[in-house]
C-alpha cells in the first residue's frame, strides 16, 4: 500500500488502538432532513471533538463541518436516489475523486446492494470507485446496504457482501452487526467498520452488542449522532457513579 494510501486510513482508523469512532451524518442525501439533523452544524459541532472521522456528502462539509477542527473526512460519493423513489438501490457516483481531493478527503464512501436490483450497477461503481482512488491513494470505503430488510440479513449474507467488497478492491468496509459476526470478520481480510445492527429493546442491549462485537474481533465502530450522544451520557453517568461510590461516605459503608 503506498505512502499516501496509509497515512489517509491511519487518520481514520487509529494506528495505536486499530480503533475508530466514525460519526455518520450522511443520511441526508436519500433521506432529506432527518431528526436531529434538520440542521446538521447544530448537532455536529458539539460531537466532533470524540469522533475520529465523520461520514457526510460534499454538501454537508462544506456548509456544516468547520475546516479547522473537522476529524478526517470520509466522503459520501454515491447516490441519485431518494427514499420517496421505487428503489433505492439505483445509485449511481455523485462526486468525483478529483472533488474529494480538493477536500481532502481521507476517504470516499459509496453503498454496494448486492442481491438487489442493481446489484451489478453498484458493484461496478465500486470497482470504478477504487481504480481511480488507486490512482490518487484515496481509500474506498464500501458500505453493505441493506435498507429495510435488516432484520432479515444473516451472517452468511454480511459475509457475501463483505468478501465482494473485499475482492473488488475496497480498502474497508461498513456493515451491521449480526449473530457469530466473528465469521464476517474472518472471512472478509480487509478492516470492518460496524454501521448499527437490529433494534434493541434497551440501552443495556444496546451497549452488549457493542461489547460483544468487540470481544469478537470487530475494532472499528460508526455512530449515529443520536448514539454518539446517548453514549456520552451514559459514560458520564457511569463515571458520575463511579466518583460518588469513591468519595461518598455512605455508599463507601454498604
Amino acid at each position: 500500500m503506498d505512502w499516501g494510501m496509509q497515512n489517509r486510513l491511519s487518520r481514520i482508523i487509529r494506528p495505536d488502538t486499530n480503533r475508530t469512532v466514525m460519526l455518520a451524518a450522511d443520511h441526508g442525501y436519500f433521506m432529506g432532513p432527518v431528526p436531529k439533523l434538520e440542521v446538521p452544524r447544530k448537532t455536529l459541532e458539539p460531537l466532533l471533538p470524540y469522533a475520529d472521522a465523520i461520514a457526510v456528502t460534499r454538501g454537508i462539509a462544506r456548509t456544516s463541518v468547520n475546516p479547522a477542527t473537522s476529524p478526517a473526512l470520509v466522503l459520501r460519493v454515491s447516490g441519485g436516489v431518494s427514499h420517496m423513489g421505487q428503489d433505492l438501490a439505483h445509485e449511481g457516483i455523485t462526486t468525483t475523486i478529483k472533488e474529494a481531493i480538493r477536500l481532502n478527503a481521507a476517504a470516499v464512501a459509496l453503498s454496494i446492494f448486492v442481491g438487489s436490483d442493481y446489484e451489478r450497477e453498484s458493484l461496478l461503481n465500486l470497482s470504478q470507485l477504487v481504480s481511480e482512488g488507486e490512482e490518487y491513494g484515496i481509500p474506498v470505503l464500501a458500505i453493505t446496504a441493506v435498507g429495510r430488510e435488516l432484520e432479515k440479513r444473516k451472517n452468511r449474507y454480511l459475509s457475501l457482501c463483505c468478501r465482494i467488497a473485499a475482492e473488488l478492491g475496497a480498502h474497508f468496509v461498513k456493515t451491521y452487526y449480526c449473530e457469530r459476526f466473528e465469521k464476517v470478520v474472518e472471512s472478509c481480510g480487509i478492516p470492518v467498520v460496524i454501521a448499527g445492527g437490529p433494534k434493541m429493546d434497551t440501552l443495556r442491549d444496546a451497549v452488549q452488542m457493542a461489547h460483544d462485537a468487540l470481544e469478537q474481533g470487530l475494532v472499528w465502530w460508526v455512530v449515529m449522532p443520536g448514539l454518539l450522544i446517548v453514549g456520552l451520557v451514559y459514560g458520564f453517568t457511569l463515571l458520575g457513579y463511579a466518583l460518588d461510590e469513591l468519595f461518598n461516605p455512605r455508599l463507601r459503608r454498604r
